[in-house]
């Protein structure tokens, strides 16, 4: 098995970190391409695989292709190596790029959609994913080793995977968002900032564990540091106020109605 990445970067890197981390391919089923310098440069040195400028290079004798580039950057690639994927299996991480959309450019419906997330650079990412009608079952279980390598993996119907790309894709950014506040918060009443950030770090990752070791809902566990009248309430009361978990579905809506423009860009 041999497997072609095209584009080398940041989740490039960490994809192929997990997979010979955990045995799927070892490095030498793997080579990359990228048409920048640096970022082959990077992907080379952290991973210890081959990264070359020519995609129809990587793609020779390849079984299985990763499209790993910004989806602004697919419309010019596809044409270079949509004839040289014949035959090969086609995985993409292109947010909002639809399997109609993949499936016309490739002439081919052997290719599974993923939408990945960041965490994946640490070994806790999170990955939906969607199959074109020749998908084999091989070819699923394939791709989920793949990912579940650095996470969890899911398979769903396409409908889902705007709401994945807003929930889990963008989700990380509204996590570091929330923690930023709350340090500013906390530096603003005297606590110092290096302090204050390893104190929310460890504040959400505890109460993340928490749920994970299914210790209870969010709102049982919620409720279970909430005494009346105390701390907590306070704080509580305010995020009622301001209408928060509406506020949390409206973020959500954006993100999920910009993947879906995305989706239908040309």
């Amino acid at each position: 098995m041999r497997l072609a990445i095209i584009g080398s970067g940041k989740m490039a890197t960490a994809l192929v970190l997990g997979i010979v981390e955990e045995d799927v391919l070892s490095d030498t089923d793997i080579i990359a391409s990228d048409i920048n310098e640096d970022a082959r440069r990077s992907f080379e040195k952290k991973t210890g695989i081959r990264c070359v400028a020519s995609s129809a290079e990587a793609l020779k004798g390849a079984d299985v292709v990763l499209l790993a580039v910004k989806p602004q950057s697919a419309k010019d690639l596809i044409p270079e190596i949509s004839k040289l994927c014949n035959g090969k299996l086609i995985i993409s991480i292109m947010a909002g790029i639809t399997l109609s959309k993949l499936c016309g450019w490739f002439g081919t419906k052997r290719v599974v959609r993923t939408m990945p997330n960041t965490p994946l650079m640490v070994g806790k990412g999170a990955t939906a994913f969607t199959c074109g009608e020749d998908v084999s079952t091989a070819d699923k279980e394939l791709t989920k080793s793949f990912f579940k390598a650095s996470g969890i993996v899911f398979e769903l119907p396409e409908s889902n995977l705007d709401i994945v790309t807003a929930l889990s894709g963008s989700g990380p950014a509204f996590a570091f968002e929330y923690i930023q506040a709350m340090v500013d918060a906390a530096e603003k009443s005297g606590l110092k900032k290096e302090i204050a950030l390893e104190l929310a770090v460890q504040t959400l990752a505890g109460a993340a564990e928490m749920l994970k070791q299914k210790m209870g809902t969010p709102d049982e566990l919620r409720n279970a540091v909430t005494s009346k009248g105390g701390t907590t309430a306070a704080g509580l009361a305010v995020l009622e106020k301001a209408n928060f978990r509406e506020l949390v579905r409206e973020v959500i809506l954006a993100a999920e109605n910009r993947s879906k423009e995305l989706g239908k860009a040309e």
